[in-house]
This record gives structure tokens, C-alpha cells and sequence, in this order.
């Protein structure tokens, strides 16, 4: 009797710490769940038919290609969906849910909100170091306007790096010329490359590989194309 007691008193305590944790902690809230982006693709679908417009924030042309049409669930809710799915943002969840090929046939995806802290914070020690010496602690220049940062000179004890939405991967961070922070997705896009068959074109940026083969968008990135050996490669000149 002792023992169903305390099993029981375990099982409720259980049950407790569960119905208590932050919303974006839950293991349901951090799983792109394919049913989830099938709902709101259809709210979208039949939003589309019945409008003609798409249900995105407005964007000025700065704003970079995988956060330019983030999906506003205002306007879905609630003759197309009853509430924004739990993996979002919206929700509580780690998922910010975006449209892509919006101008041929709309597709619905989510860009992982899981790095935003550890980019955040980096963005935040870039800024206040040029605000103190008028210039970013470059230590290599990676490409033509792209750098990588002595992240000693910022006061880490080492590379800063965030986990992949697409591997198990840590991913590095380098800056632009244009003061931003961005993931690099050199990793990544090497293995798609080698997994899935794909013909792009001379010159065309190839991120698309990514969220064809996943749930996720490249969010803060730069393009890339393949060199002459068929890898990944910046691509600067691209309008991101």
C-alpha cells in the first residue's frame, strides 16, 4: 500500500512539473509536427482562394528572404484556424511559421527560434565593441563582405556556435559588412548536396535545398552557389 502511495504521489508530482514548464521548454512545442504544418498550409490554401492575398506581415525590401513572409495567424483565426498551431511562436512554441514560393505555389515552414538567444547576445558584444573602438575585432576575412570575428576580442572563451535545425550539427556564426550576425550553413548544405539530387544552375543560390528536404528555412543567412568542385560557396552579390 506504501508503495502505490508514493508511486502515485510521484505520478502526480510528474504530472505537475510538466503542466509548469514554460511553454517553449515542452517537448511538443519543439517538433516541426508534419500534421501541424499540414493544417495551417490548408488555412492558408483556402485563405488564398478566398481573398487572393496571403496572410503575411508586411516587409520593407531589407528584409532578408526567409523572414520576409512570416505567416500573421491574426488573420487565419478563426474562420481558418481555430489557433495558431502550439509549435508557434504565437503559442508558446520555438517555431516562427513563414511562407516560401510564394509566388509560384506558397509552402509553409518554420524557421527554428532556438539560436535567436545565442545570436542575440553576439549581435549585442559586435555592437558595443564598434560603439567603443569604431571598428568589429575581424581575425579572418571569409569572403567578400563576410568576416569572421575574433571572439576572443568580445570576451569568449570560445566560437560561439548554435545547434542546426537540419543535423545534429553546431553551426558557426560570421558577420557581414553589413554589421549583421548570420549562421553559416556550409555544413549543412554539403551534406544535402551528398544526400539528395539536385540540378541547379550556374550562378542560382542553392538554400533551396534545404527546406525541400526539411521543415526548415536557412533563417539568417547569406547565398551560396556551387563552385567549380560542386560545393558550397558564398555567393555575396546574390540579393539575399
Amino acid at each position: 500500500m506504501k508503495q502505490v502511495l508514493i508511486g502515485s504521489i510521484c505520478f502526480v508530482l510528474l504530472l505537475l512539473t510538466g503542466c509548469f514548464l514554460p511553454e517553449n521548454q515542452r517537448m511538443e512545442n519543439r517538433v516541426a509536427y508534419p500534421d501541424q504544418l499540414e493544417s495551417v498550409q490548408f488555412a492558408i490554401k483556402q485563405f488564398k482562394e478566398d481573398t487572393g492575398m496571403l496572410p503575411i506581415r508586411t516587409f520593407d525590401e531589407n528584409t532578408s528572404l526567409y523572414s520576409r513572409y512570416i505567416i500573421e495567424f491574426n488573420q487565419l483565426i478563426p474562420r481558418y484556424l481555430q489557433q495558431p498551431p502550439g509549435t508557434a511562436f504565437e503559442n508558446g512554441g520555438v517555431f516562427q511559421y513563414v511562407l516560401v514560393n510564394v509566388e509560384d505555389e506558397p509552402e509553409v515552414k518554420v524557421i527554428d527560434l532556438t539560436a535567436q538567444k545565442v545570436i542575440q547576445q553576439y549581435q549585442q558584444r559586435v555592437n558595443d565593441y564598434i560603439r567603443q573602438n569604431t571598428y568589429a575585432p575581424i581575425e579572418e576575412i571569409v569572403d567578400d563582405g563576410l568576416f569572421k570575428l575574433d571572439y576572443e576580442e568580445l570576451g569568449y572563451k570560445e566560437d560561439p556556435h548554435v545547434q542546426s535545425p537540419y543535423s545534429d550539427t553546431f553551426l558557426p556564426l560570421l558577420f557581414t559588412a553589413d554589421r549583421e550576425v548570420i549562421i553559416d550553413y556550409s555544413i549543412d548544405l554539403n551534406l544535402m548536396l551528398l544526400e539528395h539530387d539536385h540540378a541547379f544552375k550556374e550562378g542560382e543560390d542553392i538554400r533551396s535545398i534545404l527546406y525541400n528536404h526539411s521543415a526548415f528555412v536557412p533563417s539568417r543567412s547569406v547565398p551560396y552557389v556551387l563552385d567549380e568542385n560542386g560545393e558550397p560557396a558564398f555567393a555575396m552579390n546574390l540579393r539575399n
